[in-house]
């Protein structure tokens, strides 16, 4: 009888181990969980964006669905990056463009030749659908106003840009980040060059 009440006695303390353990499991896999909630929602606040791509001005280096991840604090804007920009525009929405010129930069653009020409020297633009033919309403050469850039899509074509006056210099303030990674869909996930 003395083995029996023994016997009772160690299944009861296992059984309270038992439940320790789980419910110490449980509170450690929250713990973890929301730990790292916290750093995906500081780094995604604060360094990196995800932006969706909802028009094929950028065709063909982005298509209408991409998701990108952008940098948006402590960039540097240079010629050729694709950035996020915000500025209030007639079209009602985040635009998503190439830099083609920066503040104090001269450009031209020859429409018969298909040529852009930035500070005298014709960019080598592989990235684009096709020739440069849109003209807009803008009138060259012009110069970039400090704190501004002037961007096109790379669907020269098929986009409103800052050829249009309606859309124009974009101001550097109302830049969202640089466009650094694809991320979907995943068949062309990686850099954005």
């Amino acid at each position: 009888m003395r083995k029996r009440e023994e016997f009772s006695f160690d299944f009861t303390e296992e059984k309270k181990q038992s439940k320790k353990g789980f419910w110490g499991f449980v509170y450690e896999w929250v713990d973890s969980l929301m730990f790292s909630i916290m750093i995906i929602l500081v780094v995604f606040t604060f360094f990196v964006r995800l932006v969706g791509v909802n028009q094929d001005s950028m065709n063909p280096t982005l298509q209408d669905g991409d998701w990108l991840a952008v940098q948006s604090i402590n960039t540097t804007i240079e010629r050729g990056d694709i950035v996020i920009i915000t500025q209030p525009n007639s079209l009602g929405k985040p635009l998503v463009k190439r830099v083609i010129a920066k503040g104090g930069d001269t450009l031209d653009i020859d429409f018969f030749d298909h040529k852009v020409i930035v500070n005298g020297e014709v960019l080598d633009e592989p990235y684009i659908a096709e020739p440069t033919a849109l003209m807009g309403n803008m009138i060259y050469p012009l110069t970039v106003p400090e704190g501004k850039v002037f961007v096109m899509g790379d669907n020269r074509n098929h986009s409103s840009d800052s050829r249009e006056k309606y859309i124009g210099f974009i101001d550097e303030d109302y830049i969202l980040g640089v466009a650094k990674f694809r991320l979907l869909p995943v068949s062309s996930f990686g850099g954005v060059k």
